[in-house]
């Protein structure tokens, strides 16, 4: 017989030998095995990615024990899965299973009896595959290891901050494999590949935010050389294919109708179906279709599914046809320059990088609006020149065949279209007879024309009448009419075109006749152009005047073109992309499209009014108005006539009418700010309307039902307010169904850097002042600083630097030495002893200076000691880098 060691037990040997045999044993199992953790603890600590851990599964505990092979596999909460993170592709016995592709990609269920028992284990626990594999809802992944000679597999959970992260799969073929030596090991260094997976993941994380970092720097250096739609296309090419290189995308544009999209520039690699392309390419899509606008009124990307958005009842035509391309997943995000969409980018990708996608799609908005100004300012000036061009022809003409000539060739060359029709109004006002028309329009139905234009028509004929009473003219839909029943469409119908655009001609503020025009689609400068040339010449009168009031016409519209360019980059938005204003971000994508009273909490100047701001802009409600209502601001006896209004005599003073916040509100979002201010009384009434939704303006009896979304923001703890009486409960209950805290600038180290340089930008235009540069310590020392007025201080202080600074540098700044919230509240400090508060707030003070112990804008800097004296504090209490490096 053997022991667990594996030794000849001696037959010959006395009870008190083999005792001490048996613990001399003991003794150096222990010392073994305290041994090979020791090692490959000290192997973990240098694991800095999965090489580096598979590695050590391959070398180190393969060279110690008999296993086939190791696997990491990672918890996915937000489905409740786990999927293979870390794979030994040489080592795996599996890797040569027809399945072993599936089993790399697939996602284990948690909620199924085999991987509960693991979670519910407090130590590794072991299975033998015949007797866990044919289980209910077993994974596959048993089948699959048994089929290649796998006979056992050991797993134990991965923590991190008490909460499973992953698995560690050991797998062996050997008949009880797994000692208890070998599981001992296990469980002891359990702790330490946690910890190291932790790292992996975070490296990679780092990793990959360094990588998006970099492409978004190569595609903004890119998009900043774009010109053109063509340069555009190319820019976006190569950047999707380094992200999706099988994938492709789509640009819609919203047209100048500002009711449907169509494709601005795309590259569908993998389709080879050119005919649905070209149709693609040719058809303009209504953009309240229950998809492009639900796209336009996400400020996230939005995931789809085509076959899952048919069902829904999207009748969009593109749709069927992404169904015949296999398009089964795609991305949809709106492009936006400032508070103006332009269109929508669609991705054939199956997975949402928000961050980068949002990146992206800044960078293709700003270029975009920058073609489309470009080319609105081209096309109007070639459009001005023309129309130049055509003023001098037209004052020239002296005959109707001159005139004739003139206009059938400018319609013909230039817009691609004929003329319907010129009637003139006769001396008499009320008959208008025709003029001037082009016959070979109407070839099929010449009777039916001729008959229609030999008809004097007077002033009084509906569709005659229409076009002299408007200004700008009008524009039939000929299948419209059709439907309608005029006379006159089914001679417009003859000629395949869409649309007949109909325009007074008038010299000054007398109408003269009426211009008709058949055309898919006309520009409105160039046709209000023509005809206000046409109108002269028909008139024959003050030609030269004529030409130099349009000629002042076109330098208004020009100058007002220069003032939306200037004003076209006009936005604001909050300013953060660190961790904790993800978290507000998610929270307000969330809230956004509901109804929900929301309630903003935090600091003084974290932001609270431009959170509620975003919430009501990317409401249903954001076409009207967000009003707001400071409650510190009102006079305790004014409140309530603020917020509700008061009929005129209702009090000494009301003299008038006043309608209330509420009201004002009715339909959009009302933005209570300082809430937790308001006194007592108003705390009731305000509570009343929120839960019977309407109100009774003071010295009134009517009931006015409302329709109002409520933002409440407090800087206050109202948690406290209710415990103290000060604020009423059921109050608070009503505003707190979603509540979304603002964190601190000081929490906020990421951000600081990114609001400082915002502020300087806004600053440097507003003053005057050209700053070119900050220097690192100024960064370090707003890094140290504790911000008790938040981002406001902030700004504050920035706007007062750019005015201190010289030669253009911001080198130094002027911070308070110290301020009330800096000072440690007491109720903190009890049951602690002097040690450990002076040990936390050194420790604290640390992590703000980012590590930093001497130097400016260190720690010795900011607890004004020397670095010599710091160090001694720190060693006397025992302060390491872990404390102050996470």
């Amino acid at each position: 017989m053997k022991n667990e060691g594996g030794k000849e037990n001696n037959r010959h040997s006395t009870p008190g030998k083999k005792e001490a045999e048996t613990l001399i044993q003991t003794v150096e199992d222990y010392r073994r095995e305290k041994e090979i953790l020791l090692a490959l603890s000290n192997e973990l600590t240098k694991v800095r990615e999965k090489n580096d851990l598979l590695h050590l599964f391959k070398k180190g505990i393969k060279g110690l024990f008999y296993i086939s092979h190791t696997i990491i596999t990672l918890i996915d909460y937000k489905d409740e899965t786990y999927t293979p993170f870390l794979l030994d592709n040489e080592g795996s016995p599996i890797r040569t299973h027809d399945r072993y592709q599936e089993m790399v990609h697939s996602r284990f269920s948690l909620n199924e009896p085999f991987i509960q028992s693991v979670l519910q284990a407090s130590a590794p626990i072991s299975f033998l595959l015949k007797e866990v594999m044919d289980l209910p809802q077993s994974p596959p992944f048993l089948q699959v290891n048994y089929e290649k000679g796998v006979t056992e597999i050991l797993m134990t959970k991965l923590m991190k901050e008490g909460k499973p992260i992953g698995f560690l799969h050991i797998y062996t073929d050997k008949p009880e494999g797994f000692s208890a030596e070998f599981r001992s090991i296990i469980n002891g260094i359990v702790p330490q590949i946690s910890g190291a997976v932790s790292n992996i993941l975070k490296n990679e994380e780092l990793l990959k935010e360094e990588k998006e970092k970099s492409f978004l720097l190569d595609f903004s250096s890119e998009i900043a050389a774009v010109r053109t739609k063509d340069d555009l296309a190319r820019a976006v090419h190569g950047a999707f294919r380094k992200l999706n290189p099988s994938g492709g995308f789509v640009i819609r544009r919203i047209n100048e109708d500002k009711h449907t999209l169509s494709i601005y520039v795309y590259d569908m690699p993998n389709v080879k179906n050119r005919k649905i392309i070209k149709e693609l390419e040719n058809t303009s899509f209504e953009m309240n279709d229950g998809l492009q606008n639900r796209i336009l009124n996400s400020a996230i990307p939005v995931l789809l599914n085509t076959e899952r958005e048919i069902r829904r009842g999207i009748t969009s035509t593109y749709l069927q046809y992404w169904k015949q391309l296999g398009i089964e997943n795609f991305v949809g995000i709106r492009l936006r320059n400032g508070e103006t969409n332009l269109g929508i980018l669609l991705l054939d990708i199956d997975e949402i990088n928000v961050r980068l996608l949002k990146g992206i799609c800044a960078q293709i908005s700003i270029a975009m609006a920058n073609i489309i100004a470009n080319d609105q300012v081209s096309k109007t000036q070639g459009e001005q020149a023309f129309l130049l061009d055509f003023s001098k022809d037209i004052t020239r003409v002296r005959t109707r065949e001159e005139l004739q000539h003139a206009i059938f060739t400018v319609l013909d060359k230039t817009m691609h279209t004929k003329l319907a029709m010129i009637r003139v109004l006769e001396d008499d006002g009320i008959h208008l007879s025709a003029f001037m028309y082009d016959k070979s329009l109407f070839t099929k139905v010449k009777d039916q024309f001729d008959n229609m234009a030999a008809h004097r028509i007077t002033v009084d004929e509906p569709y005659t009448a229409q076009v002299l009473a408007s200004e700008e003219g009008i524009m039939f839909s000929v299948e419209e009419e059709i439907k309608s029943g005029n006379d006159y469409a089914g001679l417009w119908r003859s000629t395949g075109l869409k649309n007949m655009y109909a325009l007074p001609l008038r010299v000054g503020d007398k109408s003269i006749g009426t211009i008709w025009i058949l055309a898919n689609r006309l520009s409105p400068l160039l046709v209000k152009g023509i005809c206000a040339q046409i109108s002269i010449a028909i008139a024959n009168i003050q030609a030269n005047e004529k030409l130099l009031t349009y000629k002042k016409k076109l330098e208004i519209e020009n100058d007002y073109l220069k003032e939306q360019i200037k004003t076209i980059y006009n936005f604001s938005e909050i300013i953060g992309n660190g961790e904790a204003m993800q978290r507000v971000y998610r929270l307000i994508s969330l809230v956004a499209d509901s109804n929900t009273s929301v309630l903003i909490t935090g600091e003084t100047g974290t932001g609270k009014e431009l959170v509620a701001r975003a919430i009501h802009n990317a409401s249903g409600r954001k076409d009207k108005l967000m009003v707001k209502v400071n409650c510190a601001a009102l006079p305790a006896n004014l409140i309530e006539s603020e917020l509700f209004g008061h009929e005129r005599g209702a009090f000494t003073g009301a003299t008038d009418r006043r309608i209330g916040k509420f009201e004002l509100a009715n339909n959009s979002t009302l933005f209570l700010d300082e809430i937790g201010e308001l006194p007592p009384d108003a705390q009731a009434k305000l509570l009343r309307v929120i839960q019977e939704r309407e109100l009774e303006r003071i010295g009134g009896k009517q009931t006015i039902r409302l329709d109002v979304r409520l933002i409440a923001a407090t800087n206050r703890n109202l948690d406290e307010e209710v415990k103290a009486g000060r604020f009423r409960a059921d109050l608070y209950f009503r505003l707190n169904v979603f509540p979304i805290h603002l964190p601190p600038l000081r929490e906020r180290q990421e951000d600081i850097e990114p609001l400082a340089n915002f502020f300087i930008q806004k600053y440097t235009r507003s003053t005057g002042r050209k700053i070119k540069s900050i220097s690192p310590k100024v960064i370090q020392k707003l890094r140290s600083y504790t911000w008790p007025g938040n981002v406001r201080e902030l700004e504050h202080l920035i706007e007062r630097s750019i005015l201190l600074a010289e030669d253009g540098k911001i080198d130094d700044l002027f911070i308070p030495e110290s301020t009330g919230t800096d000072k440690t509240n007491p109720a903190l400090l009890l049951n602690r002893s002097l040690d450990e508060v002076e040990r936390s707030y050194i420790i604290e003070t640390l992590k703000r200076c980012g590590g930093k112990i001497s130097g400016t804008g260190s720690a010795a800097d900011i607890l004004k000691i020397p670095g010599n004296t710091l160090h001694s504090k720190m060693k006397k209490l025992g302060i390491s880098k872990s404390d102050y490096f996470s």
